[in-house]
């Protein structure tokens, strides 16, 4: 195989290499949930091999009939691209470009700014006037205002978030609900932990009565919704909050309260002491 073609069919063979394996670099090696996504790791640990193989190669190929054992010919194009960045004149032709100036026996050479300094500084200037239209012109850019703002949109966005998921929900927030849908769930939730104890009908059985005007320890929503959250261990009741989340408990709570004065059959005498809704609370509800 002649030497030209040698090289055109190592260039191919990159290509192809590249080519073939381009999306692999795209692939990032996340963090999942289970941990390090293993699959990503192959993909690019393979295109990284084959990579160097076909760099091998290449390097055998092209560099076989130069006898270049010095790496010469290797080092020619960088060699070639540091003179260039740097732009250092050898000292024979220094003479060309010496100034007539003198100080103290020190001439000065008229040497032309290195070009990597003049890419820099043309570079800041190009960067200023994309910053300038992108920032202060068109106002696209993520300036501190707009990025403030999605990012206090964004907390609000989450925030409601957690709303619905019950997060926020303590015995000092907690409202009641009266959506059927919210309801059914916190009847659904009675039937199935609370009958046992309350009755069917809440008329109570072991505990108390909870339809009427009496409460043992505080009836409206935020007592109501503190009993079943911490329990009332003296009585026998547990702490639900290992079981249910506030939300459901807000759910059964207003489902208690759903139930005053349906005078069911066979209800438990009166326990504890009438309880009268307090104004303050009145009025916040009505708010």
């Amino acid at each position: 195989m002649k030497s030209q073609n040698k090289i055109w069919f190592s260039i191919l063979f990159l290509a192809a290499t590249f080519t073939g394996h381009s999306n692999s670099w795209a692939v990032q090696v996340q963090i999942q949930p289970g941990g390090y996504d293993l699959d990503a790791i192959m993909r690019v640990m393979t295109v990284i091999t084959l990579l160097f193989i076909a760099f091998v190669i290449w390097l055998a190929v092209v560099y076989s009939e130069k006898n270049d054992n010095e790496g010469r010919l290797f080092k020619n194009p960088l060699s070639n691209l540091k003179k260039y960045l740097v732009s250092l004149q050898p000292i024979e032709k220094e003479a060309e470009i010496l100034l007539d100036h003198d100080f103290d026996g020190i001439r000065e050479l008229d040497s032309r700014i290195p070009p990597w300094y003049s890419f820099l500084f043309y570079g800041t200037i190009v960067w200023g006037i994309i910053y300038m239209m992108v920032f202060h012109v068109f106002g696209n850019g993520q300036v501190s205002s707009n990025e403030y703002n999605q990012e206090m949109q964004q907390a609000a966005f989450e925030r409601q978030l957690l709303i619905k998921s019950g997060a926020f929900i303590s015995e000092a927030t907690v409202t009641q609900l009266t959506d059927p849908a919210a309801l059914s769930e916190g009847k659904e939730i009675f039937q199935k932990d609370c009958v046992t104890c309350h009755g069917q009908n809440a008329q109570g059985v072991v505990g108390p009565n909870l339809t009427d005007d009496y409460w043992i320890n505080g009836g409206g929503i935020k007592n109501i919704f503190r009993t079943i959250t911490n329990g009332v261990p003296a009585k026998g009741m547990i702490s639900w909050q290992t079981q249910l989340d506030p939300k459901k408990i807000q759910t059964v709570a207003s489902y208690v309260m759903s139930l005053h004065g349906t005078n069911p059959p066979n209800a438990k005498p009166p326990q504890g002491e009438k309880w009268e809704e307090p104004k303050t609370d009145s009025a916040n509800a009505q708010k």
